[in-house]
């Protein structure tokens, strides 16, 4: 008696410290996925006036800024999963750095202040988000190690706990830049 139950009362200690920690580790995930979609809902909160400056000014393809238009309502409208979030928000940073690229024919935009303030913002946006990124990847990781690794896994099967995927970037976006071709598009 005096043997098993310390064994017992190890084993409660144990599984109450795994149990916590999975926890905190899996409300650090979604914290961290939070994160990203609130500097994801101040991108797209720039892209209406980013598109009415350009409107302005240039004789831009109206397809795109209907694109970009388009995307951003699918993107906020509430009623997508992560995953179609994050693919929404590849195809949207496409389209507006095809965007802004070509900025670059439109000497009168360019030297307007309203839209070097927006690409100022817009840039700090990007970089905000790319940090966010990165920190959830870094909990994502954390978290998959503790529920893959001994003892963990033995508390998050009994739990049933699941590995989350790292946010990875896109095939299309890994490739080099070229720099001739999007000057000639």
């Amino acid at each position: 008696m005096f043997v098993i139950l310390p064994i017992i009362v190890i084993f409660i200690l144990l599984w109450i410290f795994y149990y916590n920690s999975l926890i905190g580790k899996r409300n650090q995930v979604t914290n961290a996925f939070s994160a990203i979609d609130v500097m994801l809902k101040k991108r797209f909160d720039l892209i209406p006036n980013l598109v009415e400056i350009v409107k302005q000014y240039t004789n831009y393809e109206q397809s795109t800024l209907t694109k970009i238009v388009e995307l951003r309502a699918k993107a906020v409208s509430g009623s997508i999963s992560d995953t179609e979030k994050a693919s929404l928000d590849a195809q949207l940073s496409a389209s507006v750095k095809g965007l802004m690229v070509n900025v670059e024919n439109y000497p009168d935009l360019k030297a307007n202040a309203s839209f070097t303030n927006l690409q100022s913002t817009w840039t700090e946006s990007e970089e905000q988000i790319a940090a966010a990124r990165r920190t959830y990847n870094a909990v994502v990781t954390d978290y998959n190690n503790a529920i893959m690794m001994f003892p963990g896994n033995l508390f998050a099967g009994m739990l049933s706990y699941k590995p989350i995927e790292v946010l990875a970037t896109a095939e299309e976006e890994r490739k080099n830049i070229s720099a001739k071709e999007l000057f000639n598009n």
